[in-house]
């Protein structure tokens, strides 16, 4: 499993009238309130829900 590649994500902005389903996606992503960072797999999955956001989002490749 080591082999997946990881991606750090920060959110930099506030969820506050946001889209519904662009809030459902930081959530998802285990993303709470402004500068909460999370540490996940980079899967299609993952990677899909940060695009959809990516303007909210800092994200590192680690």
């Amino acid at each position: 499993m080591s082999s997946h590649k990881q991606v750090k994500l920060t959110l930099l902005r506030s969820l506050a009238k946001r889209l519904p389903n662009h809030v459902a996606c930081a959530h998802g992503l285990g993303l709470r309130r402004p500068n909460n960072t999370k540490t996940l797999t980079a899967t299609p999955e993952v990677m899909g829900m940060v695009h959809k956001i990516s303007y909210l989002l800092k994200v590192e490749e680690i």
